[in-house]
Protein backbone atom coordinates (compact mmCIF):
# COMPACT_ATOMS: atom_id res chain seq x y z
CA UNK A 1 0.00 0.00 0.00
CA UNK A 2 1.29 3.60 -0.90
CA UNK A 3 2.44 5.92 2.08
CA UNK A 4 -0.58 8.26 1.47
CA UNK A 5 -3.51 5.70 1.12
CA UNK A 6 -2.27 4.17 4.34
CA UNK A 7 -2.45 7.16 6.44
CA UNK A 8 -5.86 7.93 4.63
CA UNK A 9 -6.92 4.44 6.00
CA UNK A 10 -5.65 4.83 9.32
CA UNK A 11 -7.02 8.53 9.44
CA UNK A 12 -10.95 7.50 8.05
CA UNK A 13 -10.70 4.34 10.27
CA UNK A 14 -9.69 6.40 13.70
CA UNK A 15 -12.05 9.13 12.88
CA UNK A 16 -14.71 6.48 11.93
CA UNK A 17 -13.73 4.52 15.55
CA UNK A 18 -14.01 7.56 17.76
CA UNK A 19 -16.74 9.77 15.76
CA UNK A 20 -19.19 6.92 16.14
CA UNK A 21 -20.32 8.30 18.74
CA UNK A 22 -20.82 12.28 18.21
CA UNK A 23 -22.11 11.18 14.70
CA UNK A 24 -24.74 9.49 16.93
CA UNK A 25 -25.56 11.93 19.23
CA UNK A 26 -24.65 15.16 17.82
CA UNK A 27 -27.83 17.23 17.72
CA UNK A 28 -30.35 14.07 16.83
CA UNK A 29 -32.73 16.01 14.49
CA UNK A 30 -33.39 16.45 11.28
CA UNK A 31 -35.48 14.27 9.05
CA UNK A 32 -36.00 10.31 8.37
CA UNK A 33 -33.54 7.87 10.17
CA UNK A 34 -30.81 9.80 10.97
CA UNK A 35 -30.54 13.62 11.54
CA UNK A 36 -29.54 16.24 8.86
CA UNK A 37 -26.09 15.69 9.29
CA UNK A 38 -26.22 11.69 9.72
CA UNK A 39 -26.71 11.76 13.59
CA UNK A 40 -29.68 9.04 15.13
CA UNK A 41 -32.79 10.79 15.77
CA UNK A 42 -34.01 10.61 19.59
CA UNK A 43 -36.92 8.06 17.98
CA UNK A 44 -34.29 5.62 16.87
CA UNK A 45 -32.13 5.98 19.79
CA UNK A 46 -35.36 5.17 21.86
CA UNK A 47 -35.97 1.45 20.82
CA UNK A 48 -38.73 0.27 23.56
CA UNK A 49 -40.63 3.65 22.40
CA UNK A 50 -40.73 4.70 26.30
CA UNK A 51 -40.19 8.25 25.53
CA UNK A 52 -36.75 8.43 28.02
CA UNK A 53 -33.65 7.02 26.60
CA UNK A 54 -31.73 4.10 29.01
CA UNK A 55 -27.92 3.70 29.29
CA UNK A 56 -28.27 0.80 27.31
CA UNK A 57 -29.91 2.64 24.47
CA UNK A 58 -27.55 4.77 24.47
CA UNK A 59 -24.47 3.10 24.38
CA UNK A 60 -26.46 0.67 21.33
CA UNK A 61 -26.38 4.25 19.38
CA UNK A 62 -22.80 4.19 17.99
CA UNK A 63 -22.93 0.49 16.95
CA UNK A 64 -25.68 1.06 15.32
CA UNK A 65 -23.89 3.83 13.40
CA UNK A 66 -21.16 1.31 12.83
CA UNK A 67 -23.20 -1.73 11.73
CA UNK A 68 -24.88 0.85 9.42
CA UNK A 69 -21.35 1.29 7.65
CA UNK A 70 -19.53 -1.70 7.93
CA UNK A 71 -21.22 -3.02 4.48
CA UNK A 72 -19.37 -6.43 4.26
CA UNK A 73 -19.86 -6.99 8.13
CA UNK A 74 -16.80 -8.04 8.68
CA UNK A 75 -16.51 -5.93 11.85
CA UNK A 76 -14.06 -3.25 10.02
CA UNK A 77 -14.49 -0.24 8.53
CA UNK A 78 -12.33 0.31 5.54
CA UNK A 79 -11.65 3.45 3.65
CA UNK A 80 -13.98 2.50 0.86
CA UNK A 81 -17.00 1.88 3.64
CA UNK A 82 -16.54 4.89 4.62
CA UNK A 83 -16.65 7.24 1.96
CA UNK A 84 -19.60 4.80 0.12
CA UNK A 85 -21.43 5.81 3.28
CA UNK A 86 -20.99 9.26 3.32
CA UNK A 87 -21.93 9.50 -0.48
CA UNK A 88 -24.85 8.01 0.02
CA UNK A 89 -25.38 10.86 2.42
CA UNK A 90 -24.47 13.96 0.53
CA UNK A 91 -26.63 12.46 -1.86
CA UNK A 92 -29.50 12.39 0.46
CA UNK A 93 -28.61 15.75 1.47
CA UNK A 94 -28.35 17.20 -1.92
CA UNK A 95 -31.74 15.63 -2.95
CA UNK A 96 -33.16 18.01 -0.25
CA UNK A 97 -31.32 21.26 -1.51
CA UNK A 98 -32.37 20.42 -4.73
CA UNK A 99 -36.09 20.15 -3.25
CA UNK A 100 -35.45 23.40 -1.90
CA UNK A 101 -33.75 25.65 -3.90
CA UNK A 102 -33.87 23.88 -7.66
CA UNK A 103 -36.28 26.94 -9.09
CA UNK A 104 -36.34 25.97 -12.24
CA UNK A 105 -36.45 22.12 -11.87
CA UNK A 106 -32.95 21.26 -13.82
CA UNK A 107 -31.76 19.14 -11.56
CA UNK A 108 -29.05 21.42 -10.35
CA UNK A 109 -28.18 24.39 -8.28
CA UNK A 110 -26.96 27.62 -9.72
CA UNK A 111 -25.65 29.92 -7.69
CA UNK A 112 -28.55 32.72 -7.50
CA UNK A 113 -30.81 29.65 -6.23
CA UNK A 114 -28.01 29.07 -3.55
CA UNK A 115 -28.13 32.90 -2.59
CA UNK A 116 -32.00 32.64 -1.85
CA UNK A 117 -33.29 35.79 -3.46
CA UNK A 118 -36.21 37.09 -2.19
CA UNK A 119 -36.34 34.82 0.75
CA UNK A 120 -32.54 36.06 2.25
CA UNK A 121 -34.12 39.49 1.87
CA UNK A 122 -36.91 38.99 3.98
CA UNK A 123 -35.15 37.38 6.43
CA UNK A 124 -32.84 40.19 6.51
CA UNK A 125 -35.63 43.00 6.69
CA UNK A 126 -36.99 40.41 9.77
CA UNK A 127 -33.57 40.58 11.53
CA UNK A 128 -32.56 44.20 11.24
CA UNK A 129 -34.86 44.97 14.05
CA UNK A 130 -34.18 48.85 13.76
CA UNK A 131 -34.44 49.24 10.35
CA UNK A 132 -31.28 50.87 9.87
CA UNK A 133 -30.16 48.85 6.87
CA UNK A 134 -27.97 46.92 8.56
CA UNK A 135 -27.28 44.07 10.97
CA UNK A 136 -25.79 44.48 14.75
CA UNK A 137 -24.20 41.82 16.65
CA UNK A 138 -27.65 41.53 18.70
CA UNK A 139 -30.02 40.80 15.46
CA UNK A 140 -27.13 38.29 14.41
CA UNK A 141 -27.23 36.95 17.61
CA UNK A 142 -31.15 36.10 16.95
CA UNK A 143 -30.74 34.95 13.81
CA UNK A 144 -28.37 32.42 15.02
CA UNK A 145 -30.59 31.77 18.11
CA UNK A 146 -33.24 31.26 15.04
CA UNK A 147 -31.43 29.06 13.59
CA UNK A 148 -31.11 26.32 16.67
CA UNK A 149 -34.67 26.01 16.68
CA UNK A 150 -34.93 25.70 12.43
CA UNK A 151 -33.08 23.81 10.45
CA UNK A 152 -33.66 25.32 6.83
CA UNK A 153 -37.47 27.06 8.08
CA UNK A 154 -38.49 23.57 9.17
CA UNK A 155 -39.31 23.27 13.10
CA UNK A 156 -36.48 20.94 14.60
CA UNK A 157 -37.58 17.82 16.85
Amino acid sequence: MKPNKAVAVIVAVSIAAAGTSALAFGKMRGEGERGSRGEMRFEQLDTDKDGKLSRAELEAGPAARFASTDANKDGKLTADEVTADGQKRAEKRFGKMLERHDADKDGALSLEELKGGERHAQMFDKLDADKDGFLSKDEMRKMRKMGKRHDHGKKAD
